[in-house]
C-alpha cells in the first residue's frame, strides 16, 4: 500500500513515453517532403521493417475512447478510404526500395474488422507491395462483438497470427457508464474461434479508473480474464482528457475512481494476474512466463513504442492511413487526421502529412535513456556531468525510494517501475518549453 501522501506527490500529468520527444513537441514545419526524405533514408532495401496501418472506422462512439475514430454505418467511406490506402502504401513502397521486407504488421482502430471479408482482402493485396516475413509477427485489434468468425478464418489465411480484444470492463455497469456493451460470452467465443483457426497469441485489453469501477466489480472481471486464459494482459490506466476528447464529457466526474482507489484497482488486477501466472512488463502489460514479451524482458530487449510493449526493436516502422505515425529512428511523421484531407493529399500525390520531427543527437540519447526506464527499468547515463541537472531533479525520487543513484547509472525499484514515467520525464527536456495535456500516473 502507497502512503496516501507520497500517491499525492507522484500523481502528476506525465507522457506516456511510446515515443521520445513526445507528439506534442512534433512541428508542422516538417511536411511531406521531410517524410519523404525520411523514408528514403532507411537503408534502401537494407533492414526489416515494421508496418502499422491505422482503420479509423467503428459504429457507434465508446464514451472513454481516446483513439481517432470515424464514426459511421456507411462501407462506401471505407471504400474510398481503401482508395487512399493503396496509393499511399504504393507511393511509400517505392520511396523504401526494392519490396522491402516486413517481420511486424499491424492493423489498429477504430476497429479493423468494420472492414468486411472483400474488403479485408482488398488491403491484404495493397499490403503485397511488402514481402511479409514468414516469422513475421501479423497483428491487429478487434471489437468480439463486431466480428465474424468469416473475418477471423479470412485474416489467419492471410497469415495473422497475434490478436488483441478490447474489454475494458466486463462489469453490466460499467459498461453502460462507457457506452460499451461486450459480454464474457462473447468474448470467450472469439477468442476459441480465434484459436481454432490458428491465432497463436491472443492479447485482452482492459482499463482501469472508468466511472463506476470497484474493487468488487473490477476483481470479479480480473477473475473472468483469467478464466478466458490470454497470453497477454494489458492493464491501461484511464486517460480522462476532456477537453481533448469531447465524447468523454458524457461520463460524471463523480463516478470516476482517483487517487488511492484508481491506484487500488491496478495492484488488485497485478496481483490477481501475478497469482495465475502472469509476469509484470513495464508499466501497463502482463504476459505468461513463455511469453515472447516476458523472454524480451528478462534478455533486456524490451521496446515500447505506439503499439505498446514489443519483444525487439524495428529501426522502421512506416504508418499508413489518417493520423498513422511512422518511427524512422532518427525521425517522426505523423498524418493528417480528417479523412477529406488525408484523401486529398494522396490524390495530389503527395505523402498526407501532417507534422513531425527530425531527431537531433541530444534527442536520440534522451530517448535511448526513457526508453530503458520504461523498458528495463534501468538506464546508463554514460557521463553523468552532462546529466547534472537531472541527476539533481532525481534526488527526491531518490528519496522516495523510485530510484537509486550510482554515478550515471539509475535502477529503478519496483515502486520505481510503477512510477517509470515520473522518473522519465526528468530527462524530457521538451517538457520545460511549456505544458501540454498528458493523463495522469495514476
Amino acid at each position: 500500500m502507497i502512503p496516501a501522501e507520497l500517491l499525492r506527490r507522484l500523481d502528476v500529468p506525465a507522457p506516456r513515453y511510446t515515443s521520445y520527444p513526445t507528439v506534442p513537441a512534433w512541428s508542422e514545419r516538417f511536411g511531406a517532403a521531410d517524410h519523404a526524405d525520411a523514408l528514403r533514408r532507411t537503408g534502401y532495401g537494407a533492414r526489416p521493417i515494421s508496418v502499422y496501418v491505422h482503420l479509423p472506422f467503428c459504429k457507434e462512439l465508446c464514451s472513454y475512447c481516446g483513439c481517432n475514430v470515424v464514426i459511421t454505418r456507411d462501407q462506401r467511406r471505407v471504400e474510398r478510404y481503401l482508395d487512399s490506402l493503396e496509393r499511399e502504401i504504393a507511393l511509400a513502397a517505392s520511396l523504401l526500395g526494392p519490396r522491402r521486407v516486413v517481420e511486424r504488421l499491424h492493423l489498429g482502430g477504430g476497429t479493423p474488422t468494420f472492414l468486411d471479408e472483400r474488403q479485408l482482402l482488398r488491403l491484404w493485396r495493397a499490403l503485397g507491395a511488402f514481402a511479409i516475413a514468414r516469422n513475421a509477427e501479423v497483428a491487429l485489434e478487434i471489437d468480439p462483438v463486431v466480428t465474424r468468425k468469416e473475418q477471423l478464418a479470412l485474416l489467419a489465411g492471410f497469415g495473422f497470427n497475434r490478436l488483441s480484444m478490447g474489454v475494458q470492463d466486463f462489469d453490466p455497469e460499467v459498461q453502460r457508464a462507457v457506452n460499451r456493451i461486450q459480454s464474457v460470452e462473447e468474448t470467450a467465443a472469439a477468442i476459441d474461434y480465434a484459436r481454432k483457426v490458428g491465432f497463436s497469441s491472443i492479447n485482452l485489453d482492459l482499463i482501469y479508473g472508468l466511472p463506476r469501477q470497484t474493487a468488487e466489480r473490477f476483481g470479479a472481471t480480473m477473475d473472468r480474464v483469467v478464466e478466458l486464459a490470454p497470453d497477454r494482459v494489458a492493464v491501461f490506466s484511464f486517460a480522462f482528457l476532456p477537453e481533448q476528447r469531447p465524447n468523454q464529457r458524457r461520463l460524471q466526474l463523480a463516478e470516476l475512481p482517483s487517487g488511492g482507489t484508481k491506484d487500488a484497482l491496478l495492484a488488485l488486477a497485478t496481483s490477481k494476474l501475478e497469482a495465475a501466472g502472469f509476469r509484470t512488463i513495464g508499466i501497463d502489460h502482463f504476459a505468461r512466463s513463455g511469453d515472447e514479451l516476458a523472454r524480451a524482458a528478462d534478455a533486456g530487449t524490451l521496446w515500447r513504442d505506439f503499439q505498446g510493449y514489443t519483444p525487439r526493436r524495428f529501426d522502421t516502422t512506416v504508418a499508413f492511413g489518417a493520423t498513422g505515425i511512422s518511427d524512422f529512428g532518427f525521425a517522426y511523421a505523423q498524418n493528417v487526421r480528417p479523412l477529406g484531407e488525408y484523401g486529398a493529399a494522396i490524390a495530389a500525390g503527395e505523402l498526407p502529412t501532417a507534422k513531425g520531427l527530425w531527431l537531433d543527437e541530444d534527442d536520440q540519447r534522451r530517448r535511448a535513456i526513457i526508453t530503458d526506464l520504461m523498458c528495463n527499468g534501468r538506464a546508463d547515463l554514460g557521463d553523468a556531468d552532462a546529466f547534472a541537472g537531472e541527476l539533481a531533479a532525481l534526488a527526491p525520487l531518490a528519496g522516495d525510494g523510485l530510484v537509486a543513484i550510482a554515478g550515471a547509472r539509475l535502477q529503478l525499484s519496483a515502486l520505481g517501475r510503477r512510477f517509470a514515467r515520473n522518473v522519465a520525464m526528468v530527462f524530457d527536456r521538451y517538457l520545460r518549453a511549456g505544458a501540454q495535456a498528458f493523463s495522469r500516473t495514476v
